[in-house]
């Protein structure tokens, strides 16, 4: 079965509760501006979390590593996966491809991508997050990149059928500054964005969060900048044997959260429904079969 490696990131945040104060100190000091606060010497990595070196030694080895050295080959390897375009991508698993079929190939990476993404999701700050998207006095303003804009129409289309005041936000940077105005204190921005993350959605992410906005983000393993400032974050697993990167666990992570925002706006959301198929009636938009 194939499953999908770790971040740093991960391994911190799961043996937090195992370090001393000054391991958590450093710490917190890495996970600040990962992964480049770590890409510095060991003299520099411990005066920027202030603290001694031997301490940097002692941590590295408590989450696997022999040595700092291989901590830090560990950090400029994810990086390079961050900044890896697709036909660098395919060469690095092409090269080692198991001999299986790519159905199972996919399907096995898959499922590996889903049991690490759930098994890392709190469910207080999943709920929360859909407390958030039920609430009918905040706004909704949703937004994708390039590639993660079929998901954000995706979710939109959907919100859009639970509640009002749902705007979907267009990803070109001289477009969504129009939106920007008309976003208040509490309203929410759900945000995708994955690895080659986008320079205009961070500035966006950034403006929201000054105006008091929420944002719910949707990311990889490796973390979207805007994870610093965003409310809620959902990390997904996206690797597996292809030149592009998955899109399944996102979207299973988005189909559940309307699931959810559905439950909760049931009284409300069931006439919106059956208002909206009236109209498909009236117009005849599908096909009937009778």
């Amino acid at each position: 079965m194939t499953s999908t490696p770790e971040t740093i990131s991960d391994i911190l945040r799961a043996s937090f509760a195992n370090l001393t104060r000054a391991e958590r100190q450093l710490a917190d000091s890495l996970l600040q501006n990962y992964p480049m606060s770590g890409l510095g010497s060991i003299t520099m990595v411990a005066h920027d979390a202030e603290v001694s070196t031997p301490t940097v030694v002692r941590m590295v080895q408590k989450l696997g590593f022999s040595g700092f050295p291989e901590f830090q080959r560990a950090l400029r390897g994810e990086l390079q996966a961050q900044i890896s375009d697709p036909i660098e991508k395919h060469d690095t698993w092409a090269g080692r491809a198991p001999t299986e079929h790519i159905l199972n190939r996919f399907t096995d990476a898959v499922m590996g991508n889903i049991r690490q993404t759930l098994g890392q999701i709190e469910t207080t700050e999943f709920d929360e997050a859909c407390d958030l998207l039920a609430d009918m006095d905040r706004g909704i303003y949703v937004v994708g990149g390039r590639i993660t804009r079929a998901l954000a129409d995706y979710f939109f289309l959907h919100m859009q059928v639970l509640r009002p005041n749902v705007t979907h936000i267009q990803s070109i940077s001289n477009a969504w500054p129009h939106y920007l105005l008309e976003v208040k204190e509490g309203d929410v921005v759900v945000i995708f964005d994955v690895r080659r993350y986008e320079n205009s959605t961070l500035k966006l992410a950034e403006l929201a969060a000054e105006k008091g906005a929420k944002i719910i983000l949707f990311t990889d393993q490796w973390q979207s900048p805007i994870e610093k400032i965003a409310t809620h974050t959902f990390s997904c697993r996206i690797i597996v044997p292809s030149a592009w990167d998955s899109a399944i666990v996102p979207m299973l992570l988005l189909e559940t959260v309307v699931a959810s925002v559905q439950e909760r706006t049931w009284d409300t959301t069931r006439p919106r429904m059956e208002a909206l198929e009236d109209m498909f009636d009236r117009t005849r938009f599908f096909r009937k079969f009778t």
